[in-house]
């Protein structure tokens, strides 16, 4: 038994992991948590680690389970190939990442301190900054550059956009 990789679906890797297991197979979808902000209030979601990728314990000898249904399987893409050869992916990896995921489940932050932001609305809109941290649950301390000069300010975290 070794483990593969499987392309899914836009958004459809919890649904090709649900089909897939139905079937018999065993997968694995590790997971982060990340903070989000919607409607003014910040919230904890769970998001795949690794966005349209599914790992799948696949048999490969011929008296192991077939693996042309994974291909049909409402959610999946393909499996991962590289040429002819199904992509392997190492047990230590996925030990590695299954005891990482059991062991942190702290949410990624929304912004990292001195990471540059946005101000995408208010009165301050379209103007750059530097984020410098959080100053309580709705709320972001970001420094900006005003009157050459620069100044802290505290913006609602809604406010502020990550810069690519």
């Amino acid at each position: 038994m070794r483990w593969y990789l499987i392309y899914t679906k836009p958004k459809q890797e919890k649904l090709a992991q649900e089909n897939l297991e139905r079937q018999g197979y065993v997968c694995y979808l590790p997971i982060i948590f990340k903070e989000k902000l919607s409607h003014n209030r910040r919230h904890v979601a769970k998001e795949p680690l690794f966005p349209r990728y599914l790992f799948i314990h696949l048999d490969q000898a011929s008296s192991g389970k077939s693996w042309s249904p994974i291909r049909s399987t409402k959610g999946v893409s393909r499996l991962v190939a590289f040429g002819a050869e199904a992509a392997v992916v190492s047990d230590h990896l996925i030990d590695l990442l299954q005891s990482l995921e059991n062991s942190s489940h702290h949410p990624a932050p929304l912004f990292t301190p001195g990471e540059k932001v946005l101000v995408a609305e208010g009165v301050f809109s379209g103007i750059e900054g530097i984020y410098e941290m959080a100053d309580g649950e709705s709320r972001a301390m970001v420094l900006i550059e005003v009157l050459s000069r620069p100044v802290q300010m505290k913006l609602p975290k809604t406010n502020l956009r990550k810069i690519s």
